[in-house]
Formats: C-alpha cells, sequence, structure tokens
C-alpha cells in the first residue's frame, strides 16, 4: 500500500497522462493507493482571504480528489490553517472555510473521497473538533498524525482518544517532542503503549501507514531504513489487531 506525499504543498495539478502513467506504476510494482496528502495550496490557497486564490485552492483540492479516484482511493489528507486568535479575524477565517468546505463537499460526495484533516500542533485540535461538529463523517474526518501530536508537551493518545471515531487516515512517526523529526515508531517518545489501543478501538480501518524519513534517523542505508519501517509498521500492526480481539 502506497500513501502518496509528492507534490502536498505546491500548486501543481495532476492531468490525464500523469495519472495514467502513476496507475500504469501502482500495477507494475502491485501497490493499491491508501490515500494522498493533498496541497492546500501557496497561491492556489483554499484559505485565502483573496477570493479567486480561495477559488483556485478550492479547484486544487478537487484535483486531488479527482486523482484519488481516479487511482482507487477514497481519501485525501488536509493540512488545514491555525484560527486566528482576534474575534474578527477568526470570524472571516470561518466564513470563507466553510464556503470552501461547502464547495469541496458535493464533489467528495460525487467523487466517494473524503476529505482528512491533519492534527498539526497543539492548536488543532479545537479547531478539528468545530469541523466534525459542523460535517459528517461521509464527507469529513481525522488524519492523525502521532509526531505532531508529540510536541510541545502534547498528551497525543488523550487529543486521540476523543476523535477515534472519526479516524480515516494514519501519519505514524516517532520524535523526541523538541521537533517534527519523522523517525522510527518506537525511537522516540510518543507513548505507543496507549495509542495503538486507541487505533485499535478507532473508526480506521486501513493498513498502518508511517510518515517517516530517514534523514533524522542515523541509518545511513536505504535498504535497511524500509527494512526497519516495515518492522516497525509490523510491529504496530500486530499491536493493533492483538489489541481488537482484546476488545471483542
Amino acid at each position: 500500500h502506497l500513501h502518496w506525499c509528492n507534490q502536498w504543498n505546491t500548486d501543481f495539478l495532476y492531468t490525464a497522462p500523469e495519472l495514467d502513467q502513476i496507475s500504469a506504476w501502482l500495477r507494475k510494482f502491485g501497490l493499491q493507493l491508501n490515500d494522498i496528502h493533498a496541497s492546500a495550496g501557496r497561491e492556489k490557497s483554499w484559505s485565502s482571504p483573496r477570493e479567486y486564490e480561495r477559488l483556485a485552492g478550492v479547484e486544487l483540492v478537487k484535483n486531488r480528489m479527482d486523482m484519488a479516484a481516479r487511482l482507487g482511493s477514497d481519501v485525501i489528507i488536509m493540512h488545514f490553517p491555525s484560527e486566528p486568535k482576534e474575534k474578527a479575524e477568526a470570524e472571516a477565517f470561518w466564513d470563507r472555510m466553510r464556503r470552501t468546505l461547502d464547495e469541496l463537499q458535493a464533489h467528495s460526495r460525487a467523487r466517494g473521497v473524503r476529505l482528512a484533516v491533519e492534527n498539526l500542533d497543539a492548536r488543532s485540535f479545537p479547531t478539528l473538533a468545530k469541523i466534525f461538529d459542523a460535517y459528517g463523517s461521509g464527507f469529513a474526518g481525522l488524519c492523525y498524525d502521532s509526531g505532531h501530536a508529540n510536541l510541545g508537551g502534547q498528551d497525543g493518545p488523550a487529543s486521540l482518544d476523543p476523535w477515534k471515531h472519526r479516524l480515516i487516515a494514519l501519519h505514524l512517526h516517532d520524535n523526541d517532542g523538541t521537533g517534527d523529526q519523522h523517525k522510527l515508531p518506537f525511537t522516540g517518545t510518543v507513548d505507543w503503549k496507549r495509542l495503538v489501543p486507541l487505533l485499535a478501538a478507532s473508526s480506521y480501518t486501513k493498513p498502518i501507514s508511517l510518515e517517516v524519513v530517514i534523514g533524522n534517523t542515523g541509518i545511513p542505508d536505504e535498504r535497511e531504513f524500509l527494512y526497519k519501517a516495515f518492522e516497525a509498521g509490523t510491529a504496530i500492526s500486530k499491536g493493533v489487531e492483538t489489541s481488537r480481539r482484546g476488545q471483542t
């Protein structure tokens, strides 16, 4: 299974010839698309106060929904901007984000592709709660990023627990709490003993998905890194399966 993360923070629009080639690669290597890390855009920004940029950003997200549907996936993952602290700015922010989400909801339904919003920092979950209260699980769900939830003294498992029934995507990785290091699971300070049972009790049913990079691991060899990533993912998957058996 594959988490597609290419062009996750650009204004790049995938076209039919590119999707045809990606589809051919997936078939060639026996891969199934799990989900896509879609782009909140730079100039095509779905949260922009400039209306033409916001509308262009909506088209960018629709492009990723189209891509997911074409390649056999049903989830795209998005970074949701932080709510401004000043009241007037916050009201304007939510006005345009509701328009954005409303415009995307119909496209989501037509394509059969849901929107997973990702926790980014300690301020994320109150913002995400407003989205989940306003939009049903057929459209919007949570992408839980275990590394982001481990930063700044956060209690990641406690943050996930109230929203585990909305979990539809995973970015699992580790860090030491001081930076977004995307290390292999079990090599940092993420509380996996508490997290794994929550994953087992959640609404997430797809394969375990890691978002790890080799740069901060100290592992020089790519094959060794990939093998260790596979081992870590397998350990989490087995832990989830064991926990589910214990919960039934």
